[in-house]
């Protein structure tokens, strides 16, 4: 039986309670007493860690009022290295739009693996993150109702990670809506580089390409 990746071992009698779930298990009768092979694969890492968290930050302002505006920041990876950048936590901080009496206005900016035309909302396959500002007046209101909602509203469960990078850049997008002058926005990426194997790398970055 050829198992691949790390792996560990135990016999135990064919009477005894199995400690945790296993992947393999071979039972072997050797004479009067039968055993249980239990073996855990650990799989091996496709990815190696180079460095250590590194904080990446950025900005944009909107080229004018209510216009989608995207900025591309690049990581500087090495393709020689088939280096790739992990994404461990990210934060967007857009500016408040305006609050203008009977207007709903809006602020929304969002990061991306890859060039887009429009926002990236959270259920498109390469947005990294988002966060979107509104103020929402009725008819004739003169005192608005603000609303703040971001891609981290809710906990995230033991991740290792929330995207990865692997063609050397990112972007970001910023849009307003009903404001009276153009909007800016803030924010960080936290992750770390890492070397990718050949077959890992070459998926990852067909993967970029083609869904861009």
């Amino acid at each position: 039986m050829n198992v691949e990746g790390d792996c560990e071992s135990c016999r135990v009698g064919s009477e005894s309670l199995l400690s945790r779930p296993t992947t393999v298990v071979d039972v072997q009768d050797l004479g009067s007493v039968k055993y249980i092979v239990v073996v855990w694969v650990v799989p091996s890492m496709a990815l190696k860690r180079s460095s250590e968290i590194i904080k990446v930050g950025f900005s944009i302002t909107e080229s004018g009022a209510n216009t989608f505006t995207q900025s591309e920041v690049d990581l500087q990876l090495n393709p020689l290295d088939q280096e790739v950048f992990v994404v461990v936590a990210a934060d967007l901080d857009p500016a408040a739009p305006f609050n203008i009496a009977g207007t709903n206005t809006q602020t929304a900016m969002s990061v991306s693996s890859t060039s887009l035309t429009g926002l990236a909302n959270i259920n498109n396959t390469n947005a990294i993150a988002n966060a979107v500002l509104d103020i929402r007046q009725d008819a004739g209101s003169v005192t608005g109702v603000p609303f703040m909602r971001t891609s981290l509203d809710s906990p995230v469960a033991s991740l290792d990670y929330i995207s990865i990078i692997s063609t050397s850049q990112f972007f970001v997008q910023i849009e307003g809506t009903g404001n009276s002058g153009a909007r800016n926005g803030f924010g960080a990426l936290w992750g770390y580089r890492a070397r990718a194997d050949a077959a890992t790398y070459a998926a990852l970055v067909q993967s970029e390409v083609l869904s861009a």
